[in-house]
This record gives structure tokens, sequence and C-alpha cells, in this order.
């Protein structure tokens, strides 16, 4: 017997004003999982999440979390949960401890729960020893792990996390995820929304959405087996001549600028390798390499969007 998922989302809708924010979105994560919803600033991430956490109603669609209907009982679902949206409410003037103790009571967690449950995140966090420091006093990184302890307080069954790392550093950044592993660990369902494309590679599948809509979704290795065509590398002083140069060659379906270079998607790379080399030579433009590596989740978005009606050169 199939168990449960932890959140089911089927044909979901919700627009505002002319602008449809999301379209017809399906998925499914299951306890134990950390799904990515990947997109851009404006995909529809944001407004999905205040659907699954019981905040917004969709227009169609359905959606179950933690086995309670959202849509006809948005208050039973938040006992369940944890969302946490971009700017989570810590309360500035109170310590770290005392932000525990807040949300702890408003889930009514039990005294004797609340102190091991506190102890343990507050280890699995790195913050320990800043018990008694105001929130006001941590850093931006710090900050979002205590708002993930908060939002950890009362053992949720799903976790619904809205872009947490977004101007996070790499160490704050890495500490966040080691606690996520630690959840999944516990069968914690836990849905990420993220603008970072290489966060979705720490993700056990993803989705990727553009304009309120899910391009693919699976596991990213899996993902990255799909993508038709072979992906280019080309490093060069000058990228955006580089782009300029090869937009209008032969057997390129998709390219994107990266860093010091372009990435680009051909038809046929045994083929197209040596026309492009060519090409460049003929046209006086510089690079350093040109190769054959394995695809990226940019490219793979780069190419959905590219797919489903929208520029192929970003």
């Amino acid at each position: 017997m199939t168990a449960p998922q932890a959140i089911s989302a089927v044909e979901l809708v919700r627009s505002f004003g002319d602008v449809r924010a999301v379209d017809r979105l399906s998925f499914a994560v299951a306890p134990g999982e950390i799904f990515g919803l990947v997109g851009p600033d404006g995909a529809g991430k944001t407004t999905t999440l205040r659907i699954l956490a019981g905040v917004l109603t969709p227009e169609a669609g359905t959606a179950v979390v933690a086995g309670c209907d959202v849509v006809r009982d948005p208050e039973g679902v938040k006992h369940h949960i944890s969302y946490m949206p971009q700017r989570f409410g810590l309360y500035e003037d109170l310590t770290v401890d005392e932000n525990i103790r807040f949300y702890a009571d408003l889930f009514a967690v039990p005294r004797a729960a609340r102190e091991t449950r506190a102890a343990q995140l507050l280890t699995v966090a790195g913050l320990t020893e800043f018990r008694g420091r105001l929130a006001r006093a941590l850093s931006g990184g710090m900050k979002q792990k205590l708002g993930l302890v908060c939002a950890l307080i009362h053992t949720p069954q799903v976790l619904l996390l809205d872009e947490p790392t977004t101007g996070v550093d790499p160490v704050s950044r890495r500490d966040f995820w080691r606690i996520l592993y630690e959840l999944v660990r516990e069968g914690v369902a836990v849905l990420f929304s993220t603008a970072y494309l290489d966060e979705a590679e720490r993700c056990h599948r993803v989705g990727l959405l553009y304009q309120g809509r899910l391009l693919s979704c699976g596991a990213p290795a899996a993902l990255k087996q799909q993508l038709r065509g072979a992906v280019v590398s080309i490093v060069g002083p000058e990228p955006r001549q580089l782009r300029t140069t090869l937009a209008p060659a032969a057997g390129v379906h998709h390219m994107v600028l990266v860093g010091d270079g372009l990435h680009l998607v051909v038809d046929d790379a045994g083929r197209r390798l040596p026309e492009l080399r060519a090409r460049l030579e003929q046209a006086g433009v510089a690079f350093e390499a040109l190769e054959v590596i394995a695809p990226t989740m940019e490219d793979l978005f780069v190419a959905g969007v590219a797919t489903n009606g929208g520029s192929s050169h970003a």
C-alpha cells in the first residue's frame, strides 16, 4: 500500500488581477523528502507556499498538507506545519532563548519537551553559546537559523520554507542545509523554495517553476539526463561577444551566460564543436576553452523556459 503524501497539490490556480501567479500547478512531496521549488522572482513560489500554508485561497484546484484539506480547512493545517516566510517574525528585542520560548508557547509545547527540543535544535544550528544574545545582535545567517529553530520547536510534519537562504553567507547556508538533512531523517517533509539553481542540487527532487507553471519535475540527476542535446562550455574575456557571435550558429538550441563564459545546448557536439571553433576564429573573437561539459540546473532551466515559449538566450 502506498504511503500518503505529506503534500499533494493538484491543478492549483491563483491570480492577482490580470497576472496568473499559479497556473494549474500540480506536485507532491513525500514524508522525509526535500522538494525544491526553483524559479526566478515572480515565478509563483511565494504564492504557492502561502496557499499550502492556508494563508491564501486558490481559485481552483486542491491541496492536502499533512492530511488536511487546505482549501476546506485552512486553520486545521496550521497545527501540523511550520511556514517560514521570507521575513520570519523574530523579535529583535528578545534573546535567542526568549524567541524560542515565545514560539513554543504559541504552539502550546509542554515545558519539558520544549527544553529538550530547543537544546537539540540549538546544538545542530550552532547557536547554543548565543542563547542569551539579543536577536538584533545576530548576523543575518544566525537570524535565519534561529528562525528555523523557532519554526521547528513544535516538531511539525511539514516544513514550508520561502527562500530561507537569500542573502545568507556560504557557511550559514551549509549549516542551514545540515539542519534540513537532520529533519528528513526524522520523517519531516520539506518544501524549499529558492531562486538559487545551485541549491536545487541539494534537494531530493525539484520542480522548475516559471510564470506559475511547472516546467519539469524530478530528481536533479534524472532531469539532467532528459536534456536533449549536449552542453558546450566556452570561456573567454568577452562572454557577451561570444553570445552575439554564436547566437546564429546552426545546431544551437539554447545558450546562457555563466560567469566568464557561455553555455550552449547543441544538437550534436561532435559535429558542432569544430563549427563553433571555426566561427569564433573567423570572427576574431578570443576564447580560452571550448569543451563539452555535464549539464547544470541552469542549463536545464533555460532549456525548459525556451521550450515553453520563453527566450532561449539568457
